[in-house]
């Protein structure tokens, strides 16, 4: 229960959450880590970073809803080697996964963050935010059953997609484009 309820409400906290999640990795990004981290929109990694989930040399094995969030982060033929064979990846194995964004040598992860974090403060929030829940429906839509009809995730999207265009941001961030400045969200 402590799995399904706390760990997965956590999880869950920020997988609904709707403002850009950024993960500044260093070290081991082992099992709740690598969980943690999967639910990131934007993961970037020093070189030297660790990846895996090798429970079953714990003798336990990973819970059914966080081993689905890893596999659809991570891959299933990723999540595979990690569970099956307690499998430790590299940063650049990761990223040639399509896990990572970026791969960061020299201890320069956390200023790189710190300047993602700045970019994505710089735009216009609602923006981020529809941004966001599109590609979280995209997302599920793709990972939905197949008995699950594929417009059913996209009449919600599409109906509510355009609701910002005539908002304050969306005209702030047109007028400063035109008069090239930065805009002030």
């Amino acid at each position: 229960d402590f799995h399904e309820v706390e760990v997965w409400g956590g999880l869950q906290a920020m997988l609904d959450c709707d403002v850009p999640l950024l993960a500044q990795i260093e070290g081991a990004c082992m099992g709740a880590g690598l969980e943690i981290a999967s639910c990131c929109d934007i993961r970037l990694a020093d070189a030297s970073a660790k990846f895996g989930a090798p429970i079953a040399k714990l003798g336990f094995p990973m819970a059914p809803r966080e081993a689905q969030l890893v596999v659809h982060a991570a891959g299933l033929l990723t999540a595979r080697e990690m569970l099956l064979q307690a499998a430790v990846l590299d940063a650049v194995q990761m990223q040639q996964r399509g896990f990572l964004n970026r791969v960061i040598a020299g201890g320069q992860v956390r200023q790189e963050a710190l300047e993602g974090a700045r970019r994505i403060a710089g735009l216009a929030p609602q923006a981020a935010r529809a941004n966001k829940r599109l590609l979280r429906a995209i997302s599920e839509e793709n990972q939905a059953p197949v008995t699950v009809p594929r417009t059913q995730c996209a009449t919600e999207t599409i109906a509510n997609a355009y609701r910002y265009a005539d908002g304050p941001e969306h005209r702030e961030g047109i007028a400063a484009f035109l008069e090239k400045r930065k805009p002030a969200f």
